[in-house]
């Protein structure tokens, strides 16, 4: 028998089975066998073989330090707070917050698989298997149509596109009609496509659900306040899809929002269509657009900012508020303190360089005093003269200090606290967090904050503007670091002082 050598030589375009060399038939060495040579070939394994065969690498764990941020929303994961994550092909980790995970991938077959999962306590647990199912039901909805693919990896131009295209045509004939849907929302992911922002889990929103020309339902996000109900598809706030299950507090709301793009329709029925009048009635328009287009300031007083209990937190982002301290959007506010009564007459103020003394390289609940030594007893006296006592601040940091947030809520909340305690009167408070470059409608001179005061936290009383001002120490005088505080009471119709002429000095 022909002694042989087999050589296995990858080769990716082709599979030969076997090549047999034979030796010469004169070979050099006579008293040697001849040789045989077999080279087989095999294919070269391709990339998308292995990789499909190799299950994604989920991971669960509580968080061992603050430093880590989500890859879906950016924000900081805090320290000892349950994480997902899943590893890239150089091994690296993409943490991510419970709800902003996402169970896509077909490869996690049971919650149980995943790593870390029983070293978890029970209650996360469940958490983590809920979170898993109500993902696996949405992505097995996305599945649905490739309409509904797109809407949910934000393909926002095309499906805006679409979505205009479907309304003119609803609006010439009734074989593609629209509707609008109430509903809390199932998870955090959904973005509103009025101002581009996330809507958070449970928060209440509104759909406008249209038909492509093929057919499929195509739905179009909301937060309550960016909602127009310009369309003729409403034709009552009752006859909204998910109406009848909403809270009654949110069912209230959205009635209010619909009763004043009523009024707008009827005031542009009775010729009132000058173009400032139609920017106020525009409810969902944003304040800061409004405010710079120069309207009045009877008109500006005069917008609406939706406000309903499900979008009222105990919790600014990942910071946890005290007692009577709530959050909505980018304000925090204390909601009632013990003693405070609503009012016609409202004494509003700022509170650094104005009521208290403070010093932005000291941080501490207790880092602050008196302004001016006749500060308690002028809000004493005001409070038994029958004034309802508010505090409008601004307070970046606690939007800036994204891995100290805490801290900074804790200090701004803390002084405030201090000094109610100290001046022995209740006082209402607005914190505004917005950065100071940007849009944000409730950062001073926005008139946001006194806007919810008016509209929604003061018992429905008509404020009496005569008997009511706001003192504050920005007033763009050589020395100040800003006007913020003049041109927030000017917006608002406000009189203004400053602090050295209202507190004697």
């Amino acid at each position: 028998m022909l002694p042989s050598f087999t050589f296995h030589v990858p080769f990716s375009k082709s599979i030969i089975s076997s090549l047999i060399i034979h030796a010469s038939p004169k070979p050099p060495f006579p008293n040697l066998s001849p040789i045989r040579f077999a080279c087989h070939f095999s294919p070269k394994p391709s990339m998308s073989s292995s990789s499909s065969s190799t299950p994604t690498h989920v991971e669960a764990e509580y968080a061992k330090s603050g430093n880590s941020s989500c890859k879906k929303c950016s924000e900081p994961i805090e320290n000892r707070a349950l994480r997902l994550g899943t590893k890239d092909g150089r091994g690296y980790t993409k943490w991510h917050h419970l709800g902003c995970f996402s169970f896509g991938s077909e490869s996690v077959a049971s919650v149980e698989l995943i790593h870390g999962f029983q070293a978890l306590e029970s209650s996360d647990q469940e958490a983590l298997k809920v979170e898993f199912e109500k993902s696996k039901e949405e992505d097995s909805a996305v599945k649905k149509s490739s309409q509904n693919r797109r809407v949910r990896e934000g393909d926002e131009a095309e499906v805006e596109n679409l979505g205009e295209k479907v309304l003119k045509k609803s609006k010439g004939s009734s074989s593609a009609p629209t509707h609008v849907e109430a509903e809390y929302a199932k998870s955090g992911r959904s973005s509103c496509k009025k101002c581009s922002k996330p809507i958070e889990n449970k928060a209440l929103r509104l759909g406008l659900v249209t038909k492509d020309p093929r057919g499929f339902d195509s739905t179009k996000w909301h937060h309550l306040g960016c909602f127009s109900f310009g369309s003729d598809s409403v034709a009552s706030v009752d006859k909204i899809k998910g109406f009848q299950s909403l809270k009654s507090s949110d069912q209230e709301a959205l009635k209010n929002l619909a009763v004043e793009f009523e009024k707008c329709k009827k005031e542009d029925s009775n010729g009132e269509k000058n173009s400032q009048k139609q920017k106020v009635c525009e409810v969902d328009e944003d304040i800061n657009e409004v405010g710079e287009r120069g309207l009045k300031k009877a008109e500006v007083s005069d917008l609406a900012i939706s406000f309903s209990a499900s979008d009222v937190k105990d919790k600014y982002k990942d910071a946890t508020l005290p007692p009577k301290w709530k959050a909505f959007q980018t304000i925090i506010f204390l909601e009632r303190d013990d003693g405070l009564h609503d009012s016609s007459k409202i004494a509003a103020f700022d509170f650094d360089g104005c009521l208290a003394n403070t010093d932005v390289r000291r941080v501490g609940a207790d880092a602050w005093s008196f302004m001016y030594p006749s500060i308690p007893d002028k809000l004493r006296s005001l409070y038994e003269d029958g004034y309802k006592l508010v505090i409008f601040t601004n307070e970046t940091n606690i939007e800036r200090w994204k891995n100290k947030r805490q801290a900074a809520v804790d200090s701004k909340i803390g002084r405030l606290n201090n000094f109610i305690k100290e001046v022995k009167v209740p006082i209402q408070v607005f914190i505004a967090c917005g950065p100071s470059q940007g849009e944000d409608p409730f950062r001073k001179p926005k008139p946001g904050m006194w806007h919810i005061l008016k509209q929604h936290l003061n018992s429905g009383i008509s404020i009496d503007m005569d008997q009511s001002f706001y003192v504050g120490d920005a007033a763009g005088r050589r020395n100040d670091h800003s006007d913020a505080d003049l041109k927030f009471a000017e917006a608002n119709g406000l009189k203004f002082y400053v602090p050295e002429d209202y507190f004697g000095v």
